[in-house]
């Protein structure tokens, strides 16, 4: 059956994820993972630095397209049948980003993760279109969100087909700024109707999924271990620690997202928080493979890949819920960690160093909080 595709009520009660919201994160374990693994495999052949410029544009490929269905999601969702193909042709996009990721770490090949990228654009467009025709009163907004991201499919389709490679670097950042303006300038227009608590559960959803692959690299520790003779146990205790003690901090406060420009902030500062948190399955499994002697790189590099996405995600969780408005040791609190893990990457056993800070980290960061569940967060 085929609805109209109106707009949803921003109070509406019990406002909760769908079997299909579902179904559409599903399909990024797929696609995270493989960012993950080939960052992974990067960091033990050492080629680090390339590692993580492929990393970078592999996962903006796939936040954002999760970020803007998820916006769109809790304005117009109907679920009816149109809704559903459109959002299906979506996933179908996602698993050809999915499969073209490994070939922007090898032979920084694009066309493969741009085309299945336009692929899930150009069903986000006709969602907006949709939503536009249902909706007289938000079509200046949704016609400026169809109009803005059918322009930049053009140029990423020109930027992957004729741009030289000099260049390819400097338009993908202009691009990147671009398809982020897109939904400011498009909110302007007339605000859409998302729901503040459907988008703070979407995002501590996706959380759990990233999370998903430092628990892999800790599976991973405990199987390596068991079939090489090599005690990684410690390794496999400490990684579960850091995911555990990241799980933590990032669910400790509700968000409170009541404002269009905190959410905003909120919703654009999660590139930092769930990429890092991507990255750390990475820098854990990299661990692995270092503790079995068949990583090339050298410890401090590899340690690194595991203390600097840690710090990325304390400085993270610390400027979306306690840097402004905030007394005493809270305001301070992860900043200092941040400070403390990343010296453990020169430590003699980083990765276990880096377990413990994280605990106590944790252990802290709860004692700190007294009734942290009445303090707003600021974003």
């Amino acid at each position: 059956m085929i609805r109209k595709l109106l707009a949803r009520d921003t109070a509406e009660a019990h406002r909760v994820a769908t079997p299909l919201e579902l179904l559409f994160d599903l399909s990024f374990v797929v696609a995270v993972a493989q960012a993950a693994a080939s960052l992974h495999h990067a960091v033990t052949e050492d080629h680090a630095a390339a590692g993580v410029l492929a990393f970078c544009m592999a996962f903006f490929a796939l936040w954002l397209p999760w970020l803007n269905f998820t916006w769109f999601a809790s304005a117009f969702d109907n679920d009816d049948t149109l809704y559903r193909v459109i959002t299906m042709v979506q996933i179908a996009g996602v698993l050809v980003v999915a499969s073209g990721i490994p070939a922007v770490f090898e032979r920084q090949d694009y066309r493969i993760v741009v085309g299945g990228y336009v692929v899930i654009r150009l069903a986000m467009v006709a969602h907006w279109l949709r939503a536009s025709i249902d909706n007289p009163e938000h079509q200046r907004c949704t016609r400026r969100y169809a109009g803005g991201i059918a322009f930049l499919q053009v140029l990423w389709v020109l930027w992957v087909l004729v741009a030289p490679p000099s260049l390819q670097i400097p338009l993908w950042v202009v691009f990147m700024l671009g398809e982020l303006l897109v939904p400011v300038w498009a909110e302007r227009a007339s605000a859409t109707t998302w729901h503040p608590h459907h988008i703070a559960e979407r995002h501590g959803l996706f959380t759990l999924i990233v999370l998903g692959e430092s628990i892999l690299a800790a599976t991973i520790a405990f199987q390596k271990g068991f079939d090489s003779g090599v005690n990684l146990i410690s390794l496999a205790a400490a990684s579960l620690v850091i995911v555990f003690s990241v799980w933590w901090i990032y669910f400790e406060a509700p968000a409170h997202l009541h404002d269009l420009k905190k959410a905003f902030l909120w919703g654009y500062a999660h590139l930092f928080v769930l990429g890092s948190i991507a990255a750390l399955g990475a820098g854990l499994a990299a661990s692995v493979d270092y503790d079995l002697h068949i990583s090339h790189a050298p410890g401090t590099t590899v340690a690194a890949f595991t203390t600097v996405p840690l710090a990325v995600f304390l400085l993270c969780v610390w400027y979306v819920q306690d840097c402004p408005g905030q007394d005493g040791i809270r305001k301070y609190l992860l900043p200092a960690g941040a400070v403390a893990v990343l010296a453990a990457t020169f430590g003699p056993a980083p990765i276990h160093v880096t377990a413990g800070i994280a605990l106590v980290l944790v252990v802290v960061t709860r004692l700190a909080a007294g009734q942290r569940a009445e303090v707003s967060p600021v974003l």
